[in-house]
């Protein structure tokens, strides 16, 4: 009986060194699980989002020795009163308001600096459709209208095999993909996790079989669809989206302060909504947009391409908001008027008949609540109606 003790207590020895070495070898996976699991909880979720970098694996993005683009100093606003309780009630961390490229409104709150670079969620998306309107100018990319997997062959077989370029700008690839962000095993969050744990966002997208429907049919916002336009354009332009994000976009622009992109554990960047920079320089992205693309004395992303991914192309249903190449078309606007939009309450929203950017950074955890969306729209049109 004595040597069935001995032996049982030594085969628990062994399985607790064997566990705690596994803990040790797997310790940084084991801290961004965790981190994933407490990311958005109600007394990390401000400071959370203001350092992605110590959570998740990232890669920053330098922006050069050149010039910081000048944001002037316009003639300061007093915002709506309205604005004070939509400021609290919508956990706004940053606020950066331009009327005719001037800075005329600049807040922080909840102990945050101007200076943090904060998490972009899917705003990210609209930076990666404006890196892919300037590649598909210059000619690495032939058609809207290509196949994806002409590009990205790994997704041969999948539900992506069938969809073009096109289909997939709009969110219309017809992939079936579970965006609840509150089910534990949604896709979305399975992915979260994915990347948390160092795995691939390629082998994941290409592992992605159901479809909900047939390509360029109906829309449907599946934030999959955005990695794989990642995909795209990597494999047309043969370089990683970070070298080519800070070549073509982000170091022509002047960014006053270095972002960087999370990402998967094969260093690729998490462009669906792992891009991180001040308010600031997101309200600059807005502006540049606001001038069909031009920005410190130079055509950075094509005219074209702005007036395009900023329409109402996809197939949305009539009366609602409508959808461009990863760009937001808020719906019975005058025209000329879009956004960047992520959860918890990122925006950058453009309204070029009043020469208003909006771009505001959140942490609202309430935001899928029933007429948030709608009415964080109405509020930035009365700020652009008022100045």
């Amino acid at each position: 009986m004595k040597r069935i003790l001995r032996y049982s207590v030594r085969g628990i020895l062994v399985l607790l060194v064997v566990a705690a070495a596994l803990a040790f070898w797997k310790r940084d996976e084991i801290r961004r699980l965790l981190a994933v699991n407490s990311l958005f909880r109600q007394e990390k979720i401000v400071n959370n989002f203001s350092h992605m970098d110590t959570m998740f694996l990232s890669r920053p993005l330098p922006i050069g020795s050149g010039p910081v683009s000048e944001l002037a100093k316009g003639n300061p606003i007093s915002l709506p009163d309205e604005t004070t309780d939509w400021i609290r009630n919508r956990a706004v961390t940053g606020l950066v308001i331009l009327k005719d490229g001037k800075i005329v409104a600049e807040r922080y709150f909840q102990g945050t600096a101007p200076d943090d670079l904060r998490i972009s969620w899917s705003v990210a998306k609209s930076y990666l459709s404006a890196l892919f309107g300037i590649l598909l100018a210059e000619g690495s990319i032939a058609s809207l209208d290509d196949p994806v997997t002409k590009y990205a062959p790994l997704l041969k077989n999948s539900a992506y095999d069938g969809a073009t370029i096109r289909n997939v700008l709009n969110m219309a690839s017809g992939v079936e993909f579970d965006e609840d962000y509150l089910d534990y095993n949604s896709d979305i969050n399975r992915m979260g996790r994915i990347l948390a744990l160092g795995g691939s966002m390629d082998d994941f997208a290409a592992g992605i079989t159901d479809r909900s429907g047939p390509p360029g049919k109906t829309w449907k916002y599946v934030s999959i669809d955005t990695h794989v336009i990642g995909m795209v354009i990597r494999g047309a332009a043969g370089r990683p989206i970070p070298e080519l994000m800070e070549e073509k976009l982000l170091i022509p622009m002047g960014l006053e302060k270095a972002p960087y992109y999370l990402t998967d554990g094969r260093g690729v960047a998490f462009v669906l909504g792992g891009l991180n920079m001040t308010t600031r320089d997101y309200a600059r992205l807005g502006q540049m947009f606001l001038n069909n693309g031009r920005w410190n004395g130079r055509q950075i992303v094509p005219e074209q391409w702005v007036l395009e991914s900023t329409r109402a192309s996809a197939p949305t249903r009539p009366g609602k908001i409508g959808y461009g190449y990863q760009w937001w078309v808020p719906a019975g606007g005058a025209g000329g008027e879009f956004m960047a939009r992520g959860i918890y309450g990122q925006y950058i929203y453009v309204n070029r008949p009043q020469a208003v950017v909006i771009a505001v950074n959140s942490a609202d955890r309430n935001f899928r609540e029933p007429g948030v969306a709608d009415r964080n729209i109405a509020m930035f049109r009365l700020v652009a109606n008022s100045l």
